[in-house]
């Protein structure tokens, strides 16, 4: 994965982990969390998502990427240290690129 593509990712993830930590409490559970195994088994086979990359975000969140090759299907998921997986984002259209950083220049 290239130096850009890591950054994307890790902006995505750290924007994902805000958005759950700012809607979400320890007394609210929302519908679209379980057990990490169970949402790791179902973006598998309901899916055939794997997972591209992850990041920690606040609070040591695990933020991950799972997406398919053959699908494109893509889902972002926030895991917390209570060993606790949600649903952030999810969607079509995924790829993986391998775009370089621009050409260095005089400043705009």
């Amino acid at each position: 994965m290239t130096r850009l593509m890591k950054i994307i990712h890790l902006a995505a993830l750290t924007a994902a982990s805000a958005l759950v930590l700012a809607t979400t409490t320890e007394a609210q559970t929302p519908r679209s969390c379980a057990p990490r195994d169970h949402v790791v088994l179902r973006l598998a086979d309901g899916y055939g998502e794997t997972r591209q990359s992850m990041g920690l975000g606040e609070d040591n969140a695990v933020i991950e990427v799972f997406a398919s090759d053959q699908t494109g299907s893509w889902t972002i998921t926030v895991t917390g240290t209570n060993g606790v997986t949600c649903l952030v984002a999810s969607g079509q259209g995924f790829e993986e690129l391998a775009e370089g950083l621009p050409a260095k220049g005089k400043d705009a």
